[in-house]
């Protein structure tokens, strides 16, 4: 494997938030990102952790390319840069807001074996719990947004039979993170952070330039795989809507390693949304993906249980929308249309190209899961919804009039498109009912927990699809802060609350089932908790019955808020397949 070292120190400095790596890997200078609050863990003290190699061959520069370098480099310092430092930044984009406390980076972590563990882990945990968070490489140069770090994976491997934990993590190599480490440097712009209206255009021009130039290559990748993670036919796939997904290894010992962008042998050159869904009966892989350039702007298409992928069926938009989650019923594909949309003209007159169209209504979209292509599709309009996350759909008839109902349940955002760009009003994230009647084209929405931020949920995904009565979520209070637990009963509206305790607080639960033919909600959630008070970061284990704590492990580094993730049990552990 080739030793990997840096191109020349660029005309302008930039922290980088990693310690350096050692051998067979990019050398790296150790500067501590400077503190954004007094809870903020300092990085120099931390004992130095072994990078995973870095592979790859960096372009030789011709003369001319060596002095167009030189001319982009002295105009993004002399110029962008200075412009926007002068430009106020609104909250949603503001790095000494976004990346204060837990929300900061941290280093990688080889693996640390040992931990110690309160109470007793559930026999049938032997596996790995991994959950990815963005974690950004480099102290921003401009705006950063909570979505735009690079990916990072925290995982926990869990072996109860013999009372043992271990701890690992690792950035997900991306094309993108490959190049900037080598280069020393934030290159790729931040797609939300930094595409904001002419300063935004000028940035985006700067990376035009640089790639038509051959100073970065943007054909293998720009995203940054740190939303969801999902295991699939053998592979952990690290996944974002902005490129391909990005296969990960779980090493015997519990170590990470990243084995490129998976095509799914060549079958697919789009990105996919975060959120593909499994069938729990079929073992069909669904997705979708989006172009925010050119038509056809959405495709969906699915993959066998041998990954076999199924012809593309487009969905036509008149604009393209934000679209980060989706539905399946048991015969049917659920896709939402919102009022959040692309709209790239915006930049040009200065704002966002992420905006809430309010000339838009907001539908729904059901498809047959044997149809191959949209002509028999029918839209629903359900007005005033965004939800970000949907978290199950499922087909009853009406009570009175025996109509085909499409029951949605998600946790409807608003004001709608104020997660990007920021808004004077609270932002409120409310678990809902949606219901779509198929034979007359009508919709109705309900609210079912209000007064309660509810995101960030699980069900029993073994009936994923199927009716069911119970939702686990995280209390996303004070946002974007996860304060506890809540089990919600969908037919009653009771909640069962478990609540981290003064100054402590999480993310996402996972649901993991007893059994496949257990009650529904017989299980365990797991989710990292940060004590902010005792600067100490755990796993804990609730028994998701009756909400207790059965399980705690200690983990010895930081584990700042993140995203989504999943366990990999030790059968899928033996069955992983290389990428």
């Amino acid at each position: 494997m080739q030793t990997i070292k840096p191109l020349n120190p660029p005309s302008f400095s930039c922290n980088i938030l990693i310690n350096p790596s050692k051998k067979n890997s990019i050398t790296l200078p150790r500067r501590e990102f400077p503190s954004l609050s007094p809870s903020r863990q300092s990085l120099s003290n931390l004992p130095e952790p072994k990078i995973c190699p870095l592979n790859i061959d960096l372009p030789k520069l011709n003369p001319l390319q060596k002095v167009a370098s030189l001319a982009l480099d002295m105009l993004e310092k002399s110029v962008i840069t200075k412009l926007e430092k002068i430009h106020k930044l609104n909250r949603t984009v503001d790095p000494e807001i976004q990346l204060q406390g837990n929300f900061a980076p941290v280093q990688e972590c080889p693996v640390q074996h040992g931990l110690e563990i309160t109470g007793k882990i559930p026999l049938n945990l032997k596996g790995v719990y991994v959950r990815n968070g963005a974690n950004p490489l480099f102290d921003p140069i401009n705006g950063h947004h909570l979505f735009d770090g690079d990916g990072m994976i925290h995982a926990v491997k869990l072996d109860p039979q013999n009372d043992n934990a271990s701890y690992s993590c690792r950035f997900t190599q991306t094309n993108r993170f490959i190049q900037e480490a080598a280069m020393n440097r934030p290159i790729f712009p931040k797609p939300i952070g930094e595409l904001h209206g002419h300063l935004g255009l000028v940035r985006l021009a700067l990376f035009l330039a640089r790639a038509s130039l051959g100073l970065v290559d943007a054909t293998k990748g720009t995203g940054t795989a740190n939303a969801g993670l999902f295991f699939f036919n053998g592979r952990l796939l690290a996944m974002s809507e902005d490129d391909l997904p990005y296969c990960v290894c779980i090493k015997n010992d519990g170590e990470l390693e990243t084995n490129g962008r998976y095509n799914f042998n060549g079958q697919i050159n789009d990105p996919l949304i975060a959120h593909p869904k499994v069938d729990p009966t079929t073992g069909e892989f669904y997705t979708l993906s989006y172009n925010v350039l050119k038509k056809p702007y959405l495709k969906f298409f699915k993959f066998d249980t041998c990954g076999n992928k199924s012809r593309d069926i487009s969905i036509s938009l008149r604009t393209p929308s934000v679209i980060h989650d989706f539905a399946i019923t048991e015969s049917h594909v659920i896709i939402p249309d919102y009022q959040v949309v692309f709209k790239l003209s915006e930049m040009l007159r200065g704002g966002s190209p992420v905006i809430h169209d309010p000339n838009k209504v907001s539908r729904f979209s059901v498809l047959s899961k044997e149809d191959h292509d949209e002509s028999r599709i029918k839209w629903i309009e359900v007005p005033n919804c965004f939800c970000m996350h949907l978290w199950n759909a499922w087909e009853e008839n009406h009570e009175e009039s025996g109509d085909q109902i499409i029951v949605i349940i998600g946790s409807c955002i608003s004001p709608s498109g104020s997660i990007f760009s920021g808004s004077d009003e609270p932002l409120k994230s409310e678990l809902t009912e949606i219901r779509l009647n198929l034979k007359t084209g009508e919709s109705t929405k309900r609210i079912i927990v209000s007064a309660l931020n509810l995101e960030a949920g699980q069900i029993n995904k073994t009936r994923l699809g199927r009716k069911t009565r119970y939702t686990f979520m995280a209390i996303a209070e004070p946002w974007p802060k996860c304060s506890g637990l809540a089990k919600v009963d969908l037919v009653t509206g009771n909640i069962t609350k478990f609540l981290y305790g003064d100054e402590r607080y999480g993310g996402e639960p996972y649901f993991v089932p007893s059994t496949k033919e257990g009650e529904e909600d017989e299980g365990y959630l797991i989710s990292y908790v940060r004590d902010e008070k005792k600067e100490k970061s755990e796993l804990i284990i609730i028994n998701a019955k009756n909400m207790k704590q059965v399980a705690l492990v200690k983990l010895p580094k930081r584990v700042p808020y993140g995203f989504h993730g999943t366990f990999v049990s030790s059968q899928d552990l033996c069955n992983q397949s290389s990428c």
